[in-house]
Parts: C-alpha cells; sequence; structure tokens
C-alpha cells in the first residue's frame, strides 16, 4: 500500500460514522432485547422472541407458544403486547443515535411470526424527550390498586393523547355516564369470562405462583373493589383477598386504531407503550381493561368501526402507590440462540 503522508482524520465521536451499530456487541443486543421485554403484555405472558440478522438489524417474533388460547384466540392481545415491545425497542435503537426503520409483516405469507424487521440507520442523537421516555422503561408499571381522587391536568391528559396520535392512534378521554356504561359493560364481560371453566383455567396457569420469570403474581393482583363498581380483572379467582375502596370516578380512556387486523394491533401497542410510558413521565399510574374485547366477535366488518375506528385499549389514569415490578424472563430466553454465541 502506497504511504500518501496523510495522517487520517478520526470521526466526529458525535458523528454518525463513529457510532457503533446497535446490535454490533454482546452488551449492545442485551440492552436493545432488555429494553423492548421490560413492555407490558395480557396477562405478562411476554409472547415475543427476537432474532438478531446483522448488526444492524433484529427480527421480532410472536412467540405463538405463549398464545392465550380462550382469551385471545385471534392473537389481538398477542399483537398489542409485541407491538409495546417494538415501540421499546425502537426508543433504544434511537439511544445509539440511529433511526430504527420498521418493516411490519415483512413476510406474512411464509413466516406469519415475524411481525416486524427493525433495522437501524444513521440518524440524529436523541433528544432530552427521547431520553426521558427511555428511562421510564424500567419505572413503567401496571397499578391495580386504589387511585386517589385527583384528576389529570388537562396538559397532561393532552400529553397523553399526542403521544397516541404520533403513533397513528387515537386517545379519547371517556366522562360522565357514557364512561359508567362502558364500566358496566367491562363489569359484564368480567362476569362471563369468569363464568367459563376455559378462562379460569387459562388465568389459573398464568397466576400459578410456581411461575418465576412469567405470568401474574400474587403481589400485582391488586385488592377486589369493595362495592364492586370498578371491574379490575379478578386474577385471584380462586383466592381470598382483601377489598379496599377505589376512586370513586374512574378516568377512563379508549384507545382506536382505523382498522382491525395485527398491521393495526402492533401499532395500537406501540402507541399503548408510548402513552404509558409519556403517563410514567408526569407520575401517572395507569392499569388496563380489555374483557370486552377479549369477548368481540372474530370478524369485523369495516362498518361495525365507529367514527374513530376500533377501540383497540380501554385503560384507567391516576393518581397510586408505587407498586414492585413483575418478573421478566432473561434475554438468553427470548433471543434466538442460534444468533447468540457470544453473549
Amino acid at each position: 500500500m502506497t504511504d500518501t503522508g496523510v495522517i487520517p482524520v478520526p470521526p466526529d465521536p458525535g458523528s454518525p460514522a463513529a457510532r457503533t451499530l446497535p446490535f454490533a456487541t454482546p452488551g449492545g443486543v442485551s440492552r436493545m432485547v432488555n429494553a423492548a421485554a421490560a413492555a407490558p403484555s395480557v396477562h405478562n405472558t411476554q409472547p415475543w422472541r427476537f432474532r438478531r440478522v446483522d448488526d444492524a438489524t433484529m427480527e421480532l417474533y410472536a412467540d405463538l407458544d405463549r398464545l392465550l388460547a380462550v382469551t385471545d384466540p385471534m392473537g389481538r392481545g398477542l399483537g398489542i403486547s409485541c407491538g409495546a415491545a417494538l415501540f421499546n425497542l425502537r426508543l433504544a435503537v434511537r439511544m445509539t443515535g440511529h433511526d430504527a426503520r420498521v418493516t411490519a409483516l415483512p413476510d406474512p405469507a411464509a413466516h406469519p411470526d415475524l411481525l416486524a424487521t427493525v433495522h437501524a440507520t444513521p440518524g440524529d442523537l436523541p433528544d432530552q424527550d427521547e431520553r426521558l421516555m427511555y428511562d421510564m422503561i424500567p419505572h413503567r408499571r401496571t397499578n391495580r390498586f386504589p387511585f386517589d381522587d385527583r384528576r389529570l391536568p388537562g396538559d397532561v391528559f393532552a400529553d397523553l393523547v399526542r403521544a397516541a396520535h404520533a403513533e397513528g392512534a387515537t386517545l379519547v378521554l371517556i366522562r360522565g355516564r357514557t364512561a359508567r356504561r362502558v364500566l358496566d359493560m367491562i363489569g359484564t364481560a368480567d362476569a362471563t369470562l369468569a363464568a367459563a371453566e376455559s378462562y379460569r383455567a387459562e388465568l389459573a396457569c398464568w397466576t400459578d405462583p410456581s411461575r418465576r420469570f412469567d405470568g401474574v403474581p400474587e403481589h400485582a393482583f391488586g385488592p377486589r373493589p369493595r362495592d364492586g363498581r370498578l371491574p379490575l380483572r379478578d386474577f385471584g379467582l380462586a383466592g381470598v383477598r382483601s377489598s379496599a375502596d377505589f376512586e370513586a370516578d374512574p378516568q377512563i380512556a379508549a384507545l382506536f386504531t382505523r382498522g382491525d387486523g395485527p398491521l393495526d394491533w402492533l401499532r395500537a401497542g406501540q402507541a399503548l407503550q408510548r402513552v404509558l410510558l409519556a403517563a410514567t413521565v408526569h407520575g401517572v399510574a395507569a392499569s388496563m381493561f380489555s374483557q370486552p374485547l377479549d369477548l368481540r366477535p372474530v370478524r369485523h366488518r369495516d362498518n361495525q368501526a365507529g367514527p374513530l375506528g376500533h377501540v383497540q385499549m380501554l385503560a384507567r389514569f391516576g393518581y397510586g402507590p408505587p407498586v414492585p415490578r413483575v418478573p421478566r424472563r432473561s434475554v438468553l430466553e427470548v433471543l434466538d440462540p442460534v444468533e447468540v454465541p457470544h453473549v
């Protein structure tokens, strides 16, 4: 090689050329997957798998062995759960100074369980809002305990609405008599589900005390509402639990997407997680209701959608006590072992 006598100038550490690709090192892969796997999921089933393709690319798969056959036969809840993990993965990629280019359902005919491919491309450094959201990932919780009677300030709820909109979804606060009707509908659906032996067996499987790394542990059940007016899912159907007074006027919101198929479920999950992280930034607690959606007919005609589209999740927001985390599977359990020879 000819020596030109020119000393090459190293790239600026802040420039895209100097940044390590997110999946190039074992530590990077671990950070990306840990962030993604901290997402909420139906019954804490954690129904996802990840496959490292190359230094810049990761694939997200549905773990169909974790599909709730009774509660979620079409995989709507699974898709929303994986969408939440996808949002966390995108956010973790942004922390490396890269943009996350997502291809959703890249090959549905040959690989229906391949939900998304995430490819890192050069980008700007993350801004303050992105960093703050990322910092909230390990602090987000599902809170099934009583909230106090403080109302969310208008600017806080507006921030949650913007978070949903940024992901192509719509978040609407449900007030007054409509809120009461929605809560009654949730209660009726919950009672219908609880009466089915197959549902009780499925719930018992995912609340079994012997589960150490997934499922819903007893400390996350929360107490039973004393007056029965707040229809939280009863994860302790077979046991005796304490009861408590919950807020008299729950703050309920509905998350909508335009359609109701696998792409929409992924979109809803990303929107939901962005909303939940935004809520965590503001010190707002949240819990979810999906019982009426669990009973929704398998197929929907477009003319069954309302003006805002299809409801994908109902959520309760407020100010509640701190709650402990629920268990998580390790990186090695959710990452394709073929792709981690040195992790």
